[in-house]
């Protein structure tokens, strides 16, 4: 029975692993628009206090893309570099 009992520990970690797996896969780009949006105004505001105007345009999205958020159909979220 006791060898039973150790067989439960790798058990267990085998579905701990693979619902740590499952929730770690989904999908990240369900919302974020808004947190991407931000970090392109952050992005913007370190230019700018640097002194370096065009890269604080250059990191703004252009107008279309600032108003459009991303949706789950979509596919992934776009990159932000």
């Amino acid at each position: 029975m006791a060898a039973l009992a150790w067989l439960l520990i790798p058990l267990m970690a085998a579905i701990g692993a693979a619902l740590w797996g499952s929730w770690a896969a989904r999908n990240p780009g369900r919302n974020d628009g808004p947190e991407l949006a931000g970090y392109a105004r952050f992005r913007a505001a370190m230019a700018k206090s640097h002194g370096d105007p065009d890269a604080a345009e250059s990191a703004l999205p252009a107008t279309g893309e600032r108003e459009q958020a991303h949706q789950p159909s979509d596919g992934p979220a776009p990159a932000v570099r």
